[in-house]
């Protein structure tokens, strides 16, 4: 017996945040969108991600669902600090001050508030993010979510993906015939193996033994001012804690040693206890043992003809500066957009080759600086003095070093503003670049660019809206000059039924990187042209846009 067949535009395999992310940002598009999760629904996910990136935050206001992630998490006057101890209750050897939600926009104190974005980051887990993401999605018209539901396998032919899902209530069979099919599956992805890609680099950087507590009793024990992340570093054991809902759960995450190969290498209660300092007569519940394993992990490829790869079925790294899940829900975004270009039938077929050719590079980027910081980080616990808590001056004096170290290495990490702002994207079939290379970037620091590729610096309109809020679906021409004829381009648009918003802006109010009179900006922020008026070749021009003329490299020289 089998259950009715689907037919849909795009199949999502997996309803974590990156399967959830991308199906909203579909369904906005007007795209037909089913889920398959093999979960329960409102089934709670692990206890893994703790950050929202900026960029993840700005989708999220254009999708409507800021504000309800920006009201959970933890409580609204809870310190977003990362602080250093010598142990969770121990001494304080630095802090990184970084906003609670209720000043998130509005203060001033902290290397992260000065970040040009209408929407910064949000300290909040995946316990708390992934159901609003799921209930706000299921709630969409066009979005079809199948809860118990495993994909078992899948073919092609061209323009169309048969898949054969099974209920795993029910042991029964449906068919879902879609356009094209995303994995957005996790690590140990199916759809990623069914395609064949592989995932290449380094299969073990760091494992960490990983414990989800209930310790009502250990805010009221620390010292000072509350943190949301805890750094330990004492010569008994170094480990991080993050505070969960700001009352009573906590994250332990006990970083193994080299010579420690096995997550059970060592007294996982001991090592808790000397994490948080606290002794053998400290109460606490474990929860659950969420142990896992940092990797530098890129799949070679990232799509086969109707089917593609996102999230940590792509790729999978050490999750430092948190971007696990929000590189994932990047991903997800570059890749909507192109397939709703493709749908709606204004974007040709190479527009889709822009996926693997934009964000794998990005991808290995990222997984190699992820990994530097760990290496560093691991080195930085095989060196902690063994005096660090003692009482005397040179106790004082190592304290007073470690913490000036821990701070210039992590700031960088939990105020990425070069992973938020500085990525760019370099040969791509839909980038028109123009010979000047785009500014480099670290994880925490960027040049702000309106070099094709790079994301267009962001700023606030006189009327009070952010720039991105102006943003229409496909393609935004920002004329900073209204003398500019643009007719040309608009008419080229039209007969291509390209979307194309011309929003006339005041140069006054533009950042110095706004050095042309005309730029053109893609759905996802980042600029696609720029130029001082119309090429000769306008048709041309729109060709490559939309993913139908020659490569944009091609069209440059």
């Amino acid at each position: 017996m089998t259950l009715p067949a689907l037919d849909t535009d795009v199949l999502v395999v997996g309803a974590g945040p990156v399967g959830l992310t991308l199906a909203m940002d579909l369904q906005s598009r007007g795209v037909k969108v089913v889920i398959a999760e093999t979960r329960r629904y409102t089934e709670p996910p692990n206890v893994k991600c703790n950050h929202v990136a900026a960029r993840t935050m700005e989708r999220f206001r254009r999708l409507g669902v800021a504000g309800k992630l920006r009201d959970a998490g933890l409580p609204a006057d809870y310190p977003n600090d990362v602080a250093f101890r010598t142990s969770v209750c121990g001494q304080e050897l630095t802090r990184i001050p970084i906003p609670g939600r209720a000043e998130r926009y509005t203060s001033k104190e902290g290397p992260d508030t000065w970040w040009p974005t209408p929407e910064p980051p949000h300290r909040i887990n995946q316990l708390f993010l992934e159901p609003i993401l799921l209930e706000h999605t299921a709630a969409l018209p066009g979005v079809t979510l199948l809860n118990r539901t495993q994909l078992t396998t899948f073919s092609q032919t061209p323009g169309q993906v048969e898949a054969v899902a099974l209920d795993l209530d029910t042991q029964q069979e449906r068919g879902i015939r879609a356009r094209y099919l995303v994995g957005c599956d996790g690590g140990s992805s199916a759809v990623r193996k069914q395609i064949g890609a592989k995932l290449e680099g380094t299969a073990v950087i760091q494992r960490v033994q990983s414990t989800y507590i209930r310790a009502p009793q250990l805010r009221a024990m620390i010292p000072g001012k509350p943190a949301w992340s805890y750094y330990s570093v004492n010569p008994r054991r170094c480990g991080t804690m993050f505070a969960i809902d700001g009352h009573a759960t906590w994250l332990v995450h006990n970083h193994l040693n080299p010579h420690e190969p096995e997550f059970e290498s060592v007294d996982r209660d001991q090592s808790i206890r000397n994490i948080l300092g606290v002794g053998p007569d400290f109460t606490y519940e474990v929860i659950s043992k969420e142990d896992w394993v940092g990797r530098r992990l890129v799949a070679e490829r990232f799509r086969d003809r109707n089917v593609f790869i996102a999230g940590d079925a792509a790729h999978l790294w050490v999750p430092y500066a948190g971007y696990g899940m929000n590189a994932g829900i990047a991903d997800a975004l570059n890749l909507s957009w192109l397939l709703a270009a493709r749908l709606q039938g204004w974007g040709g077929e190479g527009i889709l080759d822009a996926y693997e050719a934009e964000r794998q590079p990005i991808t290995e980027q990222v997984s190699h600086f992820a990994m530097d910081h760990a290496a560093k980080m691991i080195k930085a616990r095989s060196v902690v003095p063994p005096n660090i808590e003692a009482a005397d001056a040179e106790g004082q004096a190592a304290r007073e070093r470690i913490g000036r170290e821990s701070y210039e290495l992590n700031v960088q990490q939990f105020c990425c503003a070069g992973l938020n702002f500085g990525y760019f994207y370099r040969g791509s079939p839909i980038v028109i670049e123009d010979g000047e290379a785009p500014p480099a970037y670290s994880m925490g620091d960027f040049t702000p660019s309106t070099v094709p590729g790079c994301r267009a610096p962001h700023f606030w309109l006189p009327d009070g809206r952010s720039l991105y809020d102006t943003f229409g679906q496909g393609y935004t021409l920002l004329r900073f000059d209204p003398a500019v004829d643009v007719a040309s381009l608009a008419a080229a648009a039209g007969e291509q039924r390209m979307p194309l918003t011309v929003l006339d802006v005041d140069r006054a109010c533009a950042p110095q990187a706004y050095r042309h009179k005309l730029l053109l900006v893609r759905d996802d922020q980042h600029v696609a042209w720029r130029g001082d008026a119309m090429p000769a070749d306008v048709q041309a021009m729109v060709a490559t846009l939309c993913g139908a003329g020659r490569r944009a490299s091609e069209q440059a020289a």
